[in-house]
């Protein structure tokens, strides 16, 4: 009864709103720790087995004026690191923030990039300079897309299976996940991916290689409308791929986009464009804010100019498929 008691006058101390507020501060608070254990180097520094304060400073070379017992205590209580007698060591969930790459990425994307727009938005709305993100945190960014696989790679599939490729194109490749889908479900087929971030090509070039694709995929670095024009991009492919890419891309430029890949088509050859639509959505509006911070044309598109442009691209669109019911996510398939 007494806890009772307790929260009925915390709730008519503060409200509801209040609570709602408290709910999200801890969440946010959450993030930032465990983006900080990553950031601080303090969970690489327990990867290979339990160490105590002092060898953890020493391996950091820190000097932190007592702050490292405190901050390894709030590790702890989040669950990310445990006390033991032979010192701190990693927990379960601290090993997997530490491995997961895609977990890893959302750390340190919502904890960093996500909510430091709003930290730096008073300034920017006061002509502050643009925003970095996209051409700093690649890597990052090409993790956090891992998150919508399931789903991604469901329509990829019925893409494959409706158009029977032989080869494939996979423009803005990210981590290579979406080419290896497409090549899993093709077993036959080729593939391309193309991809401007060296670093993420890397990557690609790493996780193709793991899945046992080296001998039927490669990854060019570049941007596709120049590899076009060079005749380097190669083709006919049966299948291309543009899979959150468009937005990256001022609307202006977009139908050139969208003629360029449609021009690496055979004939009766498929486009997939799938991406975040601008709807009332709040993450779709939080992230047409974050593009549009960038200060280069980026915005998210809506669903039908976008697919008016694929026409304009002598493509001819399908309608929109919405890929989570009450999310923006949306693939829309175009043949030449």
């Amino acid at each position: 009864m007494s806890r009772l008691v307790a929260a009925a006058k915390l709730l008519c101390g503060g409200g509801l709103p209040w609570l709602r507020a408290a709910r999200d501060g801890l969440a946010a608070v959450r993030l930032a720790v465990g983006a900080a254990g990553l950031s601080t180097g303090v969970l690489e520094c327990l990867r290979d087995g339990p160490a105590d304060t002092a060898s953890v400073r020493a391996q950091l070379g820190l000097d932190d004026a007592g702050l490292l017992e405190p901050w390894l205590r709030v590790l702890q209580a989040h669950g990310l690191v445990r006390a033991s007698a032979g010192g701190w060591s990693l927990s379960r969930r601290g090993r997997r923030l530490l491995d997961d790459a895609v977990l890893r990425g959302a750390y340190e994307g919502f904890a960093g990039f996500h909510t430091g727009l709003y930290r730096e938005l008073p300034s920017q709305l006061r002509g502050g300079p643009p925003r970095r993100d996209v051409a700093e945190r690649g890597e990052t960014i090409a993790q956090l897309t891992r998150a919508m696989e399931p789903v991604l790679h469901e329509v990829l599939g019925t893409a494959v299976r409706e158009v029977r490729p032989a080869r494939v194109l996979d423009v803005g490749c990210g981590a290579g996940q979406n080419l290896a889908a497409m090549l899993a479900a093709a077993p036959a087929a080729e593939g391309t991916g193309i991809e401007v971030d060296e670093a993420v090509a890397d990557i690609a070039e790493r996780l193709l290689a793991r899945r046992g694709l080296r001998g039927r995929t490669r990854v060019l670095r570049g941007d596709v409308l120049a590899l076009a024009a060079g005749g380097e991009a190669g083709g006919p492919y049966d299948l291309a791929l543009l899979a959150n890419v468009v937005y990256y891309l001022p609307l202006a430029e977009r139908v050139r986009l969208f003629r360029a890949v449609a021009g690496l088509l055979s004939e009766g050859g498929a486009l997939l464009v799938t991406t975040t639509a601008a709807t009332p959505d709040p993450f779709s509006r939080h992230f047409d804010l974050l593009l549009r911070a960038q200060g280069e044309g980026m915005e998210l598109p809506e669903v039908e100019p976008l697919r008016q442009q694929l026409a304009e691209a002598g493509l001819r669109p399908a309608p929109a498929r919405r890929l989570v019911p009450g999310q923006p996510l949306v693939a829309v398939l175009a043949r030449r």
